[in-house]
């Protein structure tokens, strides 16, 4: 397969208005990769004038998102082939006047029914009980990446307000394609 003609690139850029896709990047996640997003986002929301509450929140859940599939990236490590830990994510608008987080990756099969469990308890949580639950597992975790990635979960649904959109895809015998959208108004 060559290269996209003209016309397809444009139907890529109608597709992403459509969407309303403000930035997405498919490959390998970089510590440098994600200073440049947050970068390219300030940018932005300066000059949307956002409000900085909101602002801030936006930039809580973002780092959480990303650092959550990173280090998702880093547990696949040499087993997998470089196609397998790559990442996708992109950040567009959401019904309303919301904001759209959305990443995927690759996880380990075997990791899929606690991660999917885990996700399911914090949905199911009142803003109350999330943060009861958040604090306990604070005082519980020994700051180890799962334990790390876990809390990033909560803390995403306690400042977004909203419950965790997830999918899990079965791409193989080992591996699923795992990919979670966090709403922010």
């Amino acid at each position: 397969m060559g290269m996209q003609t003209e016309d397809s690139i444009y139907g890529l850029l109608h597709k992403m208005e459509e969407d309303r896709i403000i930035l997405s990047f498919k490959g390998q996640i970089t510590p440098e990769l994600l200073a440049s997003v947050y970068r390219i986002m300030e940018v932005r929301m300066n000059h949307e004038k956002e409000e900085p509450r909101r602002k801030k929140k936006f930039y809580h859940i973002l780092v959480e998102c990303l650092q959550n599939v990173y280090h998702h990236m880093g547990s696949l490590k040499e087993e997998t082939r470089e196609r397998d830990n790559a990442a996708i994510f992109m950040i567009g608008y959401g019904k309303g006047a919301s904001y759209r987080i959305i990443t995927g990756n690759f996880i380990q099969n075997k990791n899929v029914e606690i991660l999917k469990s885990r996700i399911e308890h914090i949905n199911s949580l009142s803003p109350e009980a999330l943060r009861q639950y958040y604090v306990e597992q604070l005082a519980g975790t020994e700051l180890s990446e799962k334990g790390g990635a876990g809390l990033g979960l909560i803390d995403m649904a306690r400042k977004s307000g909203q419950k965790l959109e997830y999918s899990f895809h079965e791409v193989s015998s080992t591996l699923s394609f795992f990919s979670l959208s966090v709403t922010i108004y």
